[in-house]
């Protein structure tokens, strides 16, 4: 069952999209958007102003090269302010990057009878919880984690390598880092690796 035709009753509710870099989150948004607008819904898009990648702060963009308008924010509560009244489906697009407040907003415009479609990044660069996706993850009534593929060995990635000068960036590094293919890859657990935090694990063990 999907989630274009899992709630019919009255009522909205939220749906997130989470996963890593390159494993199609943006496209999957894009395409439920593109679903609503073609079922006659009003449909508002918002993504985060800090992704100004590929088509720029005013447009959603996948890696395929599909976009849509999009309303460039840095808080929850500009969307807040910018939400219609009668918008029926409002999508949320790299979510991880705006604060915690995310969280409620979400949650209010389902009560309001809003579909609140929300894609993000769910673990940073070293494979730890990213912002409040989470917690968005938690609230939600449908979740999609997606995968991409390890550009290592080939198996289903779940981690997001960031790249500093072509070598793993230490675990020190800062958490909010925008880039694409130049600074990051997708890789599996056993492929991915965080200079600093992996050594001392290693200590552990021995």
């Amino acid at each position: 069952m999907t989630s274009d035709t899992y709630f019919t009753a009255r009522g909205g509710w939220i749906e997130v999209i989470a996963g890593v870099m390159f494993s199609g989150k943006s496209e999957e948004l894009l395409r439920r958007v593109r679903r609503a607008a073609i079922a006659k819904r009003r449909v508002q898009v918002f993504k985060s102003h800090l992704d100004g990648r590929y088509a720029g702060v005013f447009k959603v963009s996948s890696h395929d090269g599909r976009t849509t308008e999009a309303i460039p924010v840095d808080t929850a509560a500009q969307i807040a302010e910018r939400v219609h009244v009668d918008t029926d489906v409002v999508a949320i697009d790299e979510a991880q990057f705006l604060d915690e407040r995310v969280v409620s907003l979400a949650t209010d415009l389902a009560a309001r009878g809003k579909r609140v479609i929300v894609a993000g990044t769910d673990t940073d660069f070293r494979g730890e919880p990213f912002g409040a996706m989470p917690e968005l993850m938690a609230v939600a009534e449908i979740v999609d984690k997606l995968h991409a593929i390890c550009v290592r060995c080939g198996h289903p990635a779940s981690r997001n390598q960031r790249l500093i000068d072509g070598k793993p960036a230490l675990y020190s590094s800062p958490t909010i880092m925008v880039g694409g293919a130049e600074a990051y890859e997708a890789r599996c657990r056993a492929c991915h690796q965080v200079p600093r935090r992996d050594e001392d694990q290693a200590d552990l063990l021995i």
